[in-house]
């Protein structure tokens, strides 16, 4: 999205990239407000015995470990995903805003389009055990914030060299993030494991 949404290209296409970008953002906490909210809402019909029992906290605790073995291509697998993404030719096709909340509300619920992290299922797998809408709307509001917020770097981009140190510096941090990412999936998995032995 950096490279779609960026104030040159928006420039181009005779938008505004400040209009696009808050789209986007909005767009994309939305997306994981529904995300959060509907699997906070699908687990609060599920007995909290069902959802505390140490069977089910055994079984989230080895999806969780699951999706990191799958992150870290252990075996040769893969994360299973889509092979669907956002359709490029919104861009030409309408208003800055409308892709933007478009585009946002697709990444930020997470699902709908190429799956790179098992962080996207482990915050769908936690609304659900949450049983709560409103703890789901908190961790899925999260997650499409945070999935939103690099777009934000873009804002002083001014000619293709900006552009280029933006997508350097986003190289840069993708190492520390997947590391960050993993280490949350086996802390997740640890505190699962725990839960379910002490329950």
């Amino acid at each position: 999205m950096l490279s779609s949404i960026s104030p040159l290209g928006e420039r181009a296409r005779a938008s505004r990239w400040w209009v696009t970008t808050t789209a986007y953002v909005l767009g994309s906490l939305v997306g994981g407000l529904a995300l959060g909210g509907l699997f906070g809402l699908l687990g609060s019909v599920v007995p909290d015995s069902v959802r505390s029992s140490p069977w089910a906290l055994g079984l989230a605790a080895a999806l969780l470990l699951l999706g990191l073995a799958l992150d870290l291509r252990l075996g040769g697998l893969s994360l299973p995903s889509w092979r669907r993404q956002v359709d490029e030719q919104w861009l030409t096709r309408y208003r800055g805003w409308v892709y933007g909340v478009g585009f946002g509300a697709q990444l930020g619920f997470g699902l709908v389009t190429i799956i790179t992290s098992s962080t996207t299922y482990a915050v769908a797998l936690l609304a659900l055990l949450s049983g709560s809408p409103g703890a789901g709307l908190l961790l899925g509001g999260v997650f499409g914030l945070v999935r939103a917020l690099p777009s934000v770097l873009m804002a002083g981009v001014r000619d293709r060299a900006g552009l280029h140190r933006i997508f350097s510096t986003v190289e840069k941090w993708a190492n520390p993030a997947e590391v960050i990412a993993r280490v949350a999936l086996a802390a997740g998995t640890v505190a699962l494991g725990v839960a379910a032995v002490g329950s």
